[in-house]
């Protein structure tokens, strides 16, 4: 025993820097593995039935045959790389769900050469008397020796023996491992790395994908090479080897060839999507689409995402994305429409909610809205493809909601909302203008340290969020820190000084102080900034009405007026500056106009009959009664 247990004992400290690297190497891929499962939230991934079709087959038969069959595609994309694509997914690969299917001869070719090679390679040959062929070289053997040995049976003299007193040593040339043993090795390169993709131990999210085929196509080409040179060597005329030569060198020029040109797919998104169009047109129409968007080509990525719902019309992100996109082009009723069929293509799909709510919103259908973003908000977080994704739409529903709650005065509502998107959202959501929106509803109900609280926090979450810095300058003015609340507005326009807004904000806060030359400049600034923004133009001549700035005000009160011709305070507001000025029967236009939009308006009807008044006293024609 210990004279067997020494050898063992020198074989394991020999090789003990190996072993090290080995468990080192698998203690990293445990520790690689854990950290994924953990992103994951502790759950295996979940894929889409159009990812892995076969995985979603109810049918037995159909799971097996084409599982069994995915791999002799695989290796025909080595052997013959003529249809390629970044994606296989869906119905790229039709499912196998007879046995009559032509395909199953494909998979029986494919088992047969693999099972015939594999015997090849295990097999054990008898050894031979007269030599030994090792990858094509032959090496004779006589009394056991390799070498030479002459007619008398006398060993010939080799050039290790010595010479004058020296002896020289003797190097034996390098022996080439077996075409077995080659062959062997080609065939664990290819199905080892290939083994986690085929289905076997746990579903994968792909039917085909060439990235699994990197590993595995270098013992396929070591497989070509070692054929070629059995040939090669077994090939007894000179002729003949000439031909195989030139076959190899033309099978690497023209897989060198094809190299190239698929490379000029890959050259950028637009080639790589548009040369998978032949084989999965739905997905690649679809990428297509993004990558068309994205270049500013409106129409035309509108025209992929149409074609690539022709071909498979429950594509639920693609129908979303032609939403958004219409959406996008101001074509709200449209949007609206592919979004509800998202929706129904994927209940689950909070982002699709969320759109629809917003267009809701901005629609003025203010019920709807609210009961599309509660329904968002009650989507379970499970078995979800993406779940980072989805708590984030389903934040950003709750952030509307609360918003809209906010707008039509239900400010307890509102926060009750906010602090449930406080506690659902996910760590990568920018949780800024949720904060600072808490603020905001804090401020309404006049709660000034909880809104300064949350104000604080939005611009903890991101310093350079201009919002806050307005709100919490207006909370400080309100609280008599002039100074610091100043400081906040100035940094507002700091950060952008390109945003009508802040200027307009740190205007009104001038005007507050008394400064209104100053406000008016700011109002002037803000206005020609957002010249096509109703809020900041409107602002912009209510400031120069302040400042007693009255042409000043009735040129923006006129601009308001056709931003927003049907508004009843636009018309109003520029009938009075032009009562004002002078310019009577101009504001009697737009009084009588703005009546017409709102009939019970007080202050109008006031502001009409002291106009006819003074018309009637200058002998003007009104058209009252």
């Amino acid at each position: 025993l210990p004279s067997l247990s020494l050898p063992m004992l020198f074989c394991f400290r020999k090789n003990i820097h190996l072993l090290l690297n080995v468990f080192l190497l698998a203690a990293w891929g445990a520790v690689l593995l854990v950290c994924r499962l953990y992103w994951m939230g502790n759950k295996p991934p979940n894929f889409s039935n159009s990812d892995n079709p076969a995985a979603d087959s109810p049918s037995l038969l159909t799971r097996t045959l084409t599982f069994f069959y995915l791999p002799s595609v695989n290796v025909w994309l080595l052997l013959c790389p003529d249809t390629l694509s970044f994606d296989w997914s869906m119905d790229a690969l039709p499912l196998i769900r007879s046995v009559a299917d032509w395909r199953n001869l494909q998979t029986l070719a494919f088992y047969s050469g693999l099972l015939a090679l594999a015997w090849f390679g295990l097999r054990t040959r008898p050894q031979k008397a007269k030599g030994k062929e090792t990858n094509g070289k032959a090496h004779c053997t006589s009394n056991g020796r390799n070498g030479h040995s002459n007619s008398n049976g006398h060993e010939a003299p080799h050039a290790s023996s010595a010479q004058n007193g020296t002896r020289t040593p003797h190097h034996a040339g390098t022996l080439l491992p077996t075409t077995e043993n080659v062959v062997v090795l080609s065939l664990g390169l290819m199905a080892v790395p290939f083994l986690p993709a085929t289905n076997l131990f746990f579903y994968v999210g792909f039917v085909v994908a060439e990235r699994v085929l990197y590993i595995p196509s270098m013992g396929f080409c070591l497989l070509v090479a070692v054929g070629m040179r059995s040939l090669y060597v077994r090939v007894p005329r000179r002729g003949y080897r000439t031909v195989l030569l030139g076959c190899s060198a033309a099978l690497v020029l023209m897989f060198g060839v094809r190299t190239m040109l698929r490379n000029r797919d890959w050259r950028n998104e637009e080639m790589l999507y548009k040369s998978g169009i032949y084989v999965n047109p739905a997905k690649a129409w679809g990428n297509l689409g993004n990558v068309l968007k994205n270049q500013g080509k409106m129409e035309e990525a509108e025209q992929a995402y149409r074609n690539a719902l022709y071909y498979r019309r429950n594509m639920a992100d693609m129908l979303y994305n032609l939403g958004l996109l219409l959406q996008e082009n101001s074509k709200p009723s449209e949007a609206l429409h592919y979004y509800k069929l998202a929706i129904g293509s994927r209940p689950t799909l909070a982002s699709a909610y969320l759109n629809t709510g917003i267009v809701q919103m901005n629609q003025g259908r203010l019920e709807e809205a609210k009961r599309t973003f509660l329904t968002c908000a009650d989507i379970p977080d499970e078995n979800l493809k993406d779940p980072h994704a989805h708590k984030s739409s389903v934040t950003s529903c709750l952030y509307n909601l609360g918003k809209l709650l906010h707008e039509t005065g239900h400010q307890e509502e509102a926060l009750s909302v906010y602090k449930e998107a406080v506690q659902k959202m996910p760590r990568q959501f920018a949780p800024q203008s949720l904060y600072n929106m808490m603020g905001e509803a804090y401020m309404r109900l006049n709660k000034l340290e909880e809104a300064g609280h949350w104000y604080r926090e939005s611009l903890r979450a991101k310093p350079d969020h201009i919002p806050a810095h307005l709100t919490y300058g207006k909370l400080l003015a309100l609280k008599g820190q002039k100074a610091e609340a100043e400081k906040y507005f100035l940094k507002a326009i700091q950060l952008d000084p390109t945003k009508g807004n802040c200027y307009m904000h740190y205007g009104q806060f001038l005007l507050e102080e008394s400064r209104p030359l100053e406000a008016a400049d700011m109002a002037e600034r803000a206005a020609q900034l957002d010249s096509g923004e109703f809020d900041v133009v409107f602002s912009a001549a209510h400031m120069f009405r302040q400042a007693s700035l009255n042409q000043a005000a009735e040129k923006y009160y006129g601009r308001a007026a056709n931003l927003r011709p049907n508004y009843p305070a636009a018309l109003m507001n520029l009938g009075a500056i032009l009562h004002l000025n002078g310019k009577l029967q101009e504001a009697e236009a737009n009084y009588l106009r703005a009546l017409q939009l709102k009939p019970d308006d007080t202050i109008t009807q006031s502001n009409l009959r002291k106009l006819w008044n003074i018309m009637e006293k200058q002998g003007l024609r009104t058209a009252g009664p």
